[in-house]
Order: C-alpha cells, then structure tokens, then sequence
C-alpha cells in the first residue's frame, strides 16, 4: 500500500493486512494472481502523478480469478478467470461513453489511482469493467497485456499502421516491447530507438530489424513512429525520420517539455501528430482476443509480491529484463 509518495529508493510501499473487500452492487471481488508494473506505477508511487486519494494500492495489470460477486452480476461467476486494466469505471451516459471513448469520460475512474489496485491478494472492482481472459495465457504473461498491451496495440492502430509498413518505437519499455512484437507479426519492418543499452540488447533480441539512439537517423523513412518515452524533445527525431504523409503518436504515460513544431518543416507535407492516452475496454477486448491468436507471449520478469519497491526500482534504472510482474497470490 502507498500512503506517502516518496522516490523509490526510500521504499514508499508498504507491506500490510486489510480486511478483504466485499463487493458492491455490480461489483465482483477477485483473487489477485499476477499484476503487471510499469512507468505509469513508478511515476504514481514517487508522486509525479497527481495522487486523488492516499492511501491507495497501486497496479492496474491485473489477473486473477473471480472469487465473490455482488448484486446484480450477470455476466461474471464465481472461478471465472479475469483481468482488469487501468480503466477502473465510467459513467456510461456522456458523449465520450456513446462514441465508445470511454476512457476520455470526465467521471473515469481508473486502477490504483481512483480505486485500489493489483499491489494486494483481493480487489473489488466493477464488473462491465473486468475482462474475461482467452484460453492459452498464463497469468504471468497476460498480466503486461491489460496495460501497456492494449496501449500499443491502441497506439499502432490509431497511428494507421498496415502490414509490411516500416515503424519507430522511441523508447523501449514494456509497451513498446508489446508494439514491436504485434509489429512483427504484421511483417512490419521496425525501428527500435532507445539510450539503454540493455535495451537495445532486448529490443534486437526480440527481432527489431534496427536499432539505435534516439537521436540517430533511421536507413529508411518510416511510415509511423510511436512515442512510448515522456521525452517530448524526441518529437522532433521522429518527426523528421517520417515519410510525407506519415504520423507521429505520442503514448507515454506523460511527457516533458514539448518542442515547438515549424509548420514547413513537420506538418506541411501532411505528417499528422496524434495522442494516445489510455484504452476503452473494447481496445482490450480485442487486443487480448489478437493476442491470443497469435499466441503473443512478452518476455517477464516476475518478482514476489513482497519485492514490489525493489522492482519498480529495478524498472526505473532500466535493467528490467522484459516486462516486469509481480506474482501477488501466495
């Protein structure tokens, strides 16, 4: 549980008893698993998110199986093997609820943030918000694809890349990981461009056909570049590695110090700039239905539950071997 912010170093989360929840009306309460971390936990545990209630269990990647359920449940039973994402609730009647961008509803709610998250063995949350996983994922696995998984598949869809197109993913953390590996299975070609080192390794690991610095020149010009890093200088690298006609998203969970852009050189020639910033459950839905297609496994490392701050220390020096999860049942 987080009940001060602080840096990750100072160990913010701590490990405590609560009383199980009980579920409201709508609700189910779930056997917590497996919960997948990522930058977004990290930025909220040190307090470079705006915190809406403290205190608050972080982690909103979460797997498990349902153990109770509340009045008026219809679709979920109890044993029934579920995920939950960051979108936590919605209020289902506003104009952004009708298009089917609920994420964007002004009443959203979201895990660990507005509601307690996968960081604890049980959590309550609202049924028309819990997905039920496909057959074929393991926990481990399918944890870092209710996340940053639905988020790059999000990013690549709304970004327009087709199949056999060339790609840049700035930045190379667990959803960028996930982009390169959907990437692949669309016979795209893909630029990886991240500072780490160990990333760099991971990335030609996972099959990217190039990779480099941020700031390098890719051989060839790219259809589409996803952002995933909060570096907005990087705006101006992808910009001009870009064909005429491409597009640019950004999809960090945040990004500093935007650059301005000249209209002759980056718009003109109809490059298009767009903004990712969270999924609808249909995104995941169909995201974790792709994934278990193609039978889309991301590269873990897991780490006991009681290794929460180790990890997300471990994720903010960028020596994460793959996508972090923590396996949170004992």
């Amino acid at each position: 549980m987080l009940e001060f912010p602080g840096p990750i170093s100072e160990k913010p989360l701590h490990l405590i008893e609560l009383p199980p929840p009980l579920p409201g009306p709508g609700q189910v309460v779930i056997g917590v698993s497996h919960c997948g971390i990522c930058r977004q936990d990290l930025h909220l545990v040190e307090g470079e998110m705006a915190l809406e209630r403290l205190p608050i269990i972080p982690g909103h990647q979460m797997v498990g199986q349902v153990a109770d359920v509340g009045p008026g449940v219809k679709r979920l039973k109890i044993g029934d093997r579920v995920g939950v994402g960051w979108l936590a609730n919605s209020c289902g009647y506003c104009e952004f609820c009708d298009r089917g961008q609920e994420h964007l509803c002004e009443a959203a709610e979201f895990t660990g943030l507005h509601q307690d998250g996968g960081f604890g063995e049980v959590v309550a949350a609202y049924e028309d918000f819990v997905h039920l996983l496909p057959e074929g994922l393991s926990g481990e696995r399918a944890a870092p694809l209710l996340g940053a998984g639905a988020l790059a598949y999000r990013a690549l869809q709304v970004g327009g890349l087709k199949p056999l197109e060339r790609v840049g993913l700035y930045g190379f953390g667990t959803a960028a990981q996930i982009a390169l590996l959907v990437a692949r299975q669309w016979d795209c070609w893909v630029a990886v461009l991240t500072r780490r080192a160990g990333h760099q390794i991971l990335a030609q690991e996972l099959g990217a056909d190039w990779v480099s610095q941020p700031q390098d020149k890719p051989p060839v010009k790219l259809d589409r570049a996803v952002i995933f890093a909060p570096a907005g200088k990087l705006l101006l690298s992808a910009m001009a590695a870009l064909r005429r006609g491409g597009a640019v998203v950004l999809a960090a969970s945040y990004v500093n110090h935007l650059p301005a852009l000249d209209y002759d050189r980056h718009l003109a020639s109809e490059k298009t700039l767009q903004v990712v910033k969270g999924c609808s459950r249909q995104d995941v839905r169909e995201f974790l239905k792709l994934a278990a297609k193609i039978s889309l496994t991301p590269r873990v490392q897991v780490f006991p539950l009681i290794e929460a701050n180790e990890a997300l220390a471990i994720l903010k020096d960028g020596k994460m071997k793959g996508a972090g999860v923590l396996a949170v049942s004992r």
